[in-house]
C-alpha cells in the first residue's frame, strides 16, 4: 500500500509544472534579441499579454535586450557642450 501511494505521489508531481514554457535551448541569447528590432517589438507585447506562459525566463531576457538596444553598451563617455548654457 505504501509503495502505491508512493507511486502515486511521484506519478503527480512528475505531471506539474509549465508545458508552453520554451525550453532552455530554446531561449534566445540578449544579443540575439538586441540585434532583430522588429521581433523584440513583438516578443514585448508578448510578455505583456503572455508572460505566465512564455515563462520569467524569457521574458526577462526580452526586457533585458530592450534595455540594452535604449542604453547601448554603457561605454558611451559624457561629452559636455562647448558653451555653458544660458539661463
Amino acid at each position: 500500500m505504501k509503495k502505491a501511494i508512493a507511486f502515486v505521489l511521484v506519478a503527480v508531481l512528475t505531471g506539474c509544472g509549465p508545458k508552453d514554457a520554451p525550453e532552455k535551448k530554446d531561449v534566445p541569447s540578449v544579443e540575439e534579441l538586441a540585434s532583430d528590432p522588429a521581433r523584440l517589438k513583438e516578443l514585448r507585447q508578448q510578455c505583456k499579454t503572455e508572460r505566465p506562459r512564455l515563462g520569467d525566463v524569457f521574458c526577462n531576457r526580452v526586457a533585458e535586450a530592450t534595455r540594452k538596444r535604449f542604453y547601448g553598451d554603457g561605454n558611451t563617455p559624457y561629452t559636455p557642450p562647448e558653451e555653458p548654457p544660458k539661463f
